[in-house]
């Protein structure tokens, strides 16, 4: 039986928990607060994440990070971005007491502000240094909330082992959950994480009361800027025409289960960011990582006015609706630009 490790026991990390203990894998679950864990442990419920929902009872949940990680085969990474680097450490301590090598799985949709670094370059840095082939990265068109219902969903696998994506797909793979192999995880990095950006826009023009028109023009637009800077890190360009990029930017900028867009929304209707974050409950990574987009586009001179301008509205005090001003009067130009 394969073991796996879910480190984060949040709405995501919970979810995948319980698909993977639905697959037959035994599945332990590392969280940082001893109420969640007893409530997974006891009830088999997370209510403050995922409401009215029952995860699979074989799913064990605990403090204990050593126990967590004992005879793994898989570490299986759901934390948010600014927590990467620190569990990283904790993990690698860990692995050199055991001596074990287990396979690394990011399904953190985030880049670190400061370094700029993408979540598998973390894992270079802090854990396997020179291993790059044992680290998958798990993005795509997913909210928790549809997976833990058992929605249909279809999600990428990258990695610079196709062999190793190929068996976390007959792993993680069942009839509600298709996956997919690429073996690009800098692209897939890269649309998984600056969709969230886009989305905080679309869920600003949401806010402002823009309809249909304006939600296209933004995500194509959005589309493309995700791409530029997917390419300029070293990502396929047709990396963003798949799960990872457009079909990641689809579901992200349209739905109320996507915190990103509830965090526009709500700026969209005149709130402050720091009220907005205080009542989420959950970290927004757009937020975060807007940052570092903002630093990628100084490094590269990359062209990227939608991000610049949540850049803007989030940390220089700018208002809104004179970013769209500017957005709209921009020098006119052809759409494609090769």
């Amino acid at each position: 039986m394969t073991k796996i490790s879910v480190l984060g026991a949040g709405s995501w990390g919970t979810a995948l928990a319980s698909m993977l203990a639905d697959n037959g894998c035994e599945v332990a679950l590392y969280g940082h607060r001893q109420s969640v864990v007893d409530e997974i442990n006891t009830y088999h419920t997370n209510a403050h994440y995922l409401k009215d929902w029952r995860a699979n009872e074989k799913v064990v949940a605990s403090l204990d990070l050593s126990w967590v990680l004992k005879d793994t085969d898989v570490i299986l990474f759901v934390v948010p971005t600014s927590a990467i680097r620190s569990v990283a450490k904790l993990v690698k301590q860990e692995l050199d007491k055991s001596g074990e090598q287990p396979l690394l799985v990011s399904a953190t949709k985030g880049i670190e502000p400061g370094s700029k670094k993408l979540v598998t370059q973390i894992f270079k840095d802090e854990i396997y240094p020179d291993q790059m082939d044992k680290m998958v990265v798990l993005s795509g068109p997913s909210h928790a909330e549809n997976l833990a219902q058992k929605d249909l969903t279809a999600i990428t696998l990258a990695s610079t082992s196709l062999d190793n994506a190929a068996k976390l797909q007959r792993i993680f793979s069942n009839d509600y959950v298709r996956f997919y192999t690429s073996n690009d995880p800098i692209g897939v990095q890269v649309g998984g994480a600056v969709k969230n950006v886009i989305a905080i826009a679309a869920g600003i023009l949401a806010g402002l009361g823009y309809g249909d028109n304006a939600k296209a023009a933004l995500m194509t637009r959005g589309l493309a800027e995700v791409t530029r800077l997917g390419i300029a890190f070293g990502g396929a360009p047709w990396t963003f025409s798949g799960l990872s990029g457009i079909g990641d930017l689809i579901v992200t900028c349209t739905s109320v289960n996507s915190r990103n867009w509830r965090c526009g929304y709500q700026l969209g209707q005149g709130q402050k960011l720091e009220d907005v974050l205080a009542n989420m409950g959950q970290v927004v990574e757009g937020v975060t990582t807007v940052k570092a987009v903002r630093e990628i586009c100084d490094k590269y001179s990359l062209d990227m006015p939608i991000s610049a301008a949540i850049y803007n509205v989030l940390f220089e005090g700018s208002d809104v609706k004179d970013e769209i001003k500017l957005m709209m009067s921009r020098e006119m130009g052809p759409e494609i630009r090769i």
